[in-house]
């Protein structure tokens, strides 16, 4: 009994650890096979190794210019748009003001007096106020009717020449900026490839990442290109909604100051 007892005793003890351990050593297995995917996912979500910065740093001057190109091209589009929006208002601003206060004046010079003085309408009227004074020398050959619409008409294409500054420059972004991005695009496909043939890795990670940057030029040419279309397209309807107001100013005005026999004081 004593024989038998003994073993049984001495193993007795030994159970609690060995189950303790045996579950511990899952759990130490277990923490350094979780902790390598947890900073792996970690780290992907901090790096990129593509994008805009890579496309950058891995490019070369011709590369990089085409960025910086298209870069200028986008601000000055935007630049002009707002800015001749901003035009556009006021001059539709200067109509309302010059129904509100010439039409009402006693004369061609108190109705100008009235507008402001950046108004179109009044560069309009105080030209045609000039052209029945200044009408001496050789200009005293041409009939007064005949003087006074042709400066009133030189006036008013003064005015049309700058409300049609800037779209210029709009419609040539709009129709070549697709073509720099595309050039950006082949030359930056041109780059990675040969850099791939010289590194002799031709692998799909390899190839995929420089191409796909290259083609982001593409899409950015595209970004240029779209609005400064848009904005040409629109800015040129609401020019002809301006001129039109202009010209029927300058009909009246001329006809007024010819009816009064070329009388604008």
């Amino acid at each position: 009994m004593l024989v038998a007892t003994l073993p049984a005793s001495a193993q007795a003890p030994a159970t609690p650890a060995a189950s303790a351990a045996a579950v511990d050593a899952p759990a130490a297995a277990a923490a350094p096979a979780t902790a390598p995917a947890n900073g792996a996912k970690k780290n992907g979500d901090v790096e990129n190794p593509y994008g805009l910065e890579a496309l950058w740093r891995g490019s070369d001057n011709i590369a990089r210019g085409v960025l910086v190109l298209l870069a200028i091209m986008s601000v000055g589009s935007w630049y002009i748009m707002i800015t001749k929006l901003l035009e556009q208002s006021k001059m539709h601003r200067h109509a309302r003001t010059m129904d509100e206060k010439f039409w009402g004046a006693q004369s061609v010079s108190a109705g100008a007096g009235a507008l402001e003085k950046n108004s179109a309408y009044r560069f309009i009227a105080e030209s045609g106020v000039q052209a029945t004074t200044d009408h001496g020398g050789l200009k005293s050959h041409i009939p007064m009717n005949e003087w006074i619409p042709m400066s009133i008409t030189s006036a008013v294409d003064r005015v049309h020449a700058t409300t049609q500054g800037g779209l210029a420059f709009l419609a040539t972004v709009g129709s070549t900026s697709p073509f720099v991005g595309l050039f950006g695009t082949v030359w930056g496909i041109y780059h990675a490839l040969t850099a791939i043939g010289i590194s002799g890795q031709a692998s799909i990670d390899k190839v995929a990442g420089p191409v796909g940057e290259a083609l982001i030029m593409t899409a950015i040419g595209l970004a240029v290109a779209i609005p400064a279309v848009l904005g040409y397209n629109w800015l040129a309807r609401r020019n002809k909604a301006v001129m039109d107001e202009v010209r029927e100013f300058s009909d009246e005005l001329n006809a007024v100051i010819l009816g009064s026999a070329g009388k604008a004081a």
